[in-house]
């Protein structure tokens, strides 16, 4: 695969603003803590869960497979928001295995940054991503995909919020002094 001067230049801005961003915004958690769904890019498709592991902290796993390959890949990815939890940047980096029809094995280091949106009053999350690697013992010495994923909240965020405290939510609480928000709400979360 032939490296060209634009794809750098594209992926150097991306990189410029999202660091721009994260140092200018608060970071905020997701609305969910496991994840899972479908991931589609050029060429490859196949599944992804994403598990919080902290606060604003994911690990994500796929399982993605070609017509002449299969991989899989772990992620641990940082989430901050933008406009509130329900619609956040992500930042990451992880490693790969796979094999190839033609040459067999071959593994590799992969970085992300992507954006994903908890869509309003639904389980879902969709999310878009460029996922650039560094190949080892294949016959691409990086690639530069970029992928479109669908996932669905199999389990959510314990709520805290003012109409949570309304319709008997915190009833083990043993202070029934009203906490003050931790965290803005964003233009999405309603």
């Amino acid at each position: 695969m032939m490296f060209h001067r634009s794809v750098f230049f594209r992926f150097s801005l991306l990189l410029v603003v999202v660091l721009l961003l994260s140092a200018t915004l608060p970071a905020q958690a997701q609305k969910y803590r496991t994840a899972a769904g479908l991931r589609l890019s050029s060429g490859m498709y196949g599944l992804t869960v994403q598990q919080k592991i902290l606060p604003k902290t994911t690990l994500e796993g796929l399982a993605l497979a070609g017509s002449r390959e299969v991989t899989a890949t772990v992620l641990a990815e940082q989430h901050f928001g933008l406009l509130g939890p329900s619609l956040n940047y992500y930042l990451g980096a992880g490693g790969h295995v796979g094999n190839h029809k033609d040459t067999g094995a071959f593994g590799g280091v992969d970085f992300i940054v992507g954006a994903e949106y908890k869509i309003a009053l639904s389980r879902f999350v969709i999310a878009a991503d460029f996922k650039p690697s560094i190949e080892f013992n294949s016959n691409d010495w990086a690639r530069f995909p970029t992928a479109f994923s669908v996932r669905y909240i199999l389990i959510k965020e314990k709520k805290s919020g003012f109409l949570n405290d309304i319709f008997g939510g915190d009833k083990d609480s043993k202070n029934n002094k009203k906490k003050a928000p931790s965290q803005r709400r964003g233009l999405f979360d309603w």
